[in-house]
């Protein structure tokens, strides 16, 4: 392990997975969940520049170059931002598995800038960090988008109206909704699954999409369960994803049968995700959902709770 000239206490930050897309909304829409999340610690160092101390949990596979990783280039990008020349050295503790579809490539930039702004004083509102996270998130996916950024970062159940600037909006989360969440243990890359994609869709599937949108946002602010239930169909994405996926159908059908709102597949997959009214049937579904996967002998991870409000936080370790 490297060693360095440095300054001060370590000051670490939480981020929790994200659940992106919400089946219509690709690219634009997405929501934090209690668990998983990353765990990054910063602290200051004399010589400038950017530096990953340690890295646990990612089994080697993570980059340590300062800039490949999409925490420490959150962390580049938040120094250029600030004008700041002290140097910043980087901890990460990886707790969302790579390749899942929970954001494991957004959690970590995200709780990075959230950590180095309390070691700076906060000079930057939370909001004002989000892009800084999204260009971390960029070196993972060679794409820019905030789904899973924002409310890793923010919180709560966010739609990105635009990119240039971002601008994202908190949307209204009824009281009782939760979700339950599958994680097969098959790691796809966020880059592959985007290229699958094709680059144009007819203009009836857009069409379809659009109104899906629409009513998945006036069913959350309305508290409309029924519509938030109908909204929750992806004609774009999911038809082409769903073969990546072991027993994706099964799955899907059997949280249907169990009470779930909607089902569909969390960012790029292999998480499925289904949102429910009520933490109790949300566990009822994700047990049957768990099931399946048991049944065909696929390892996977079973995660239940209800829409994370807070976000990214600063811990004690």
């Amino acid at each position: 392990m490297a060693v360095f000239e440095s300054t001060g206490n370590w000051i670490s930050a939480f981020a929790p997975a994200t659940i992106a897309n919400v089946a219509c909304g690709f690219d634009i829409m997405g929501f934090a969940i209690d668990e998983p999340g990353d765990i990054i610690s910063v602290r200051k160092k004399e010589s400038a520049g950017v530096s990953i101390a340690e890295i646990i949990g990612d089994d080697g596979k993570l980059p340590t170059g300062a800039e490949a990783n999409t925490a420490s280039v959150a962390v580049i990008e938040f120094l250029k931002g600030a004008g700041i020349s002290y140097g910043v050295e980087i901890k990460i503790h990886k707790q969302i598995p790579m390749g899942s579809g929970l954001g494991s490539s957004a959690a970590s930039p995200a709780a990075a800038v959230l950590a180095t702004n309390e070691l700076f004083n906060r000079p930057f509102s939370r909001k004002a960090l989000l892009p800084f996270a999204v260009k971390g998130e960029e070196v993972a996916s060679n794409a820019i988008h905030a789904d899973n950024v924002g409310p890793s970062l923010l919180g709560g159940f966010t739609l990105i109206r635009g990119y240039n600037p971002i601008d994202i909006i908190h949307l209204n989360v009824p009281i009782d909704l939760a979700c339950a969440v599958v994680l097969p243990q098959v790691e796809i890359r966020t880059s592959e699954a985007r290229g699958m994609l094709p680059s144009d869709i007819p203009l009836k599937t857009a069409i379809t999409q659009w109104g899906n949108v629409g009513g998945l946002v006036a069913g959350l602010q309305m508290s409309d369960y029924d519509l938030i239930g109908r909204a929750i169909q992806d004609v774009v994405a999911e038809p082409i994803r769903r073969t990546l996926i072991p027993g994706y159908e099964s799955i899907k059908s059997a949280a249907m049968k169990a009470g779930a709102l909607g089902c569909s597949i969390s960012g790029s997959g292999p998480a499925v995700f289904a949102l429910c009214k009520g933490r109790q049937t949300a566990q009822s579904v994700g047990y049957e959902m768990f099931s399946i996967l048991d049944e065909m002998g696929v390892q996977c991870k079973l995660y239940v709770s209800s829409i994370n409000q807070k976000g990214a936080r600063i811990i004690t370790t």
